[in-house]
């Protein structure tokens, strides 16, 4: 399996429904995209994923970096 969005080769299973085969929620170790297995074609195989939402290894590289989360408010 490949990641629809970069193409990368390395791909894993972050999580599993707890109805056995239902669905797996997968992530792309390059550009961190997650995605469910029951989700349209276009959004989970790269020839149907949309040309304008494609990303290469440059472009992932020159991404301006994304802010961290906040620590959580304590009460």
């Amino acid at each position: 399996m490949i990641c629809p969005r970069c193409a990368h080769d390395i791909v894993e299973t972050v999580t599993t429904s707890p109805v056995p085969g239902a669905w797996d929620v997968l992530q792309c170790g390059r550009c961190l995209y997650m995605w469910r297995t029951t989700e349209p074609a276009r959004r989970i195989r790269r020839e149907a994923y949309p040309q304008e939402l494609r990303m290469t290894p440059a472009d992932i590289d020159n991404a301006p970096e994304v802010p961290a989360i906040p620590p959580l408010e304590t009460r």
